[in-house]
């Protein structure tokens, strides 16, 4: 008897021309990850009937919806087409703004060792989450939600075009400004990108008609060694500043650059006999003079 394992999972994506529709004979990409969780999830819809013998009688299925996260280690060449998405806008000259644009994917979960492929269609990055910690690799989570799932016993496209594979970035290879300058008491930074993404029903359709986006919500929060006042000063007297993160690697280098950002708290509390830390959330704003809340940079080596 054959179980399926991670070691044989296979993630790859198409995007969309119409959403929720796979295009003819697809031609897929692989996507990198270390974890995958896109699966159908459905509401159910029970009875309110009161019988005599205490019994519920009737359940049923009610709005089906596609969700889940696809992890990853960021490495330069093969989330472009991801980091666009969540940015719903897409590369000129190398450099990538928040936009309004949507655009969606199908995408298909092979479980080769069983024969099964799971296709998920009209699914649309929702969010991402970057996590840079001193003596790891960087590693980052894209959130989805989409419209529908199927599984089939033969793959899309057997033959799938390959992710750039370029090593994973680590915490060494990079930088961090914040303010303008460079700053070495860091030791940890989270980055959150998220698009309030909602699903749109209607009577006669158990699956979404459309994903309707919120605001492009930009947050985060970095963790230093509390080495003076002058970041907690900032907190207080609510002034504002920046933050560039460069991500450096084989391949070439990503710059996350947020040109305008407010502190939204500060803490610095003493766990013990240990180095204070000073956690630091933050509200990412729009600039007008870089016209966006995030600029993606990227760059080959």
């Amino acid at each position: 008897m054959t179980f399926a394992t991670g070691a044989q999972h296979g993630l790859t994506y198409i995007a969309e021309s119409v959403f929720g529709t796979t295009p003819a004979s697809p031609e897929m990409t692989s996507c990198r990850h270390t974890a995958c969780s896109l699966g159908l999830s459905k509401t159910t819809l029970e009875t309110a009937e009161i019988r005599s013998d205490r019994q519920i009688a009737h359940l049923l299925h009610g709005q089906k919806t596609v969700s889940g996260n696809i992890d990853m280690e960021l490495s330069y060449g093969a989330f472009d087409d991801m980091l666009a998405a969540v940015m719903q806008s897409s590369w000129s000259s190398n450099v990538l703004k928040a936009g309004a644009s949507q655009p969606s994917f199908t995408f298909e979960r092979g479980f080769a060792d069983i024969g099964q492929y799971q296709v998920l269609t009209g699914c649309v990055i929702d969010r991402l989450r970057l996590n840079v910690r001193p003596d790891r690799l960087i590693a980052g989570t894209f959130g989805l939600v989409g419209k529908s799932s199927a599984i089939n016993s033969s793959s899309l496209d057997a033959s799938p075009t390959a992710a750039a594979a370029n090593d994973p970035m680590d915490s060494f290879s990079g930088s961090l400004e914040e303010g303008g300058s460079s700053i070495g008491i860091v030791v940890g930074l989270e980055l959150n990108i998220d698009n309030g993404l909602e699903q749109a029903f209607v009577i006669g359709e158990d699956e979404a008609t459309s994903l309707f986006a919120g605001q492009s919500r930009i947050t985060g929060e970095i963790t230093t060694y509390f080495e003076d006042a002058a970041l907690l000063n900032k907190f207080a007297a609510r002034t504002e500043s920046s933050l560039t993160l460069t991500c450096s690697g084989a391949g070439g280098s990503l710059e996350f650059d947020l040109p305008r950002i407010v502190y939204t708290g500060a803490e610095n509390p003493t766990l013990g006999a240990g180095p204070i830390t000073l956690s630091l959330p933050f509200s990412a704003l729009y600039d007008e003079t870089e016209a966006t809340n995030l600029k993606i940079t990227r760059t080959a080596a």
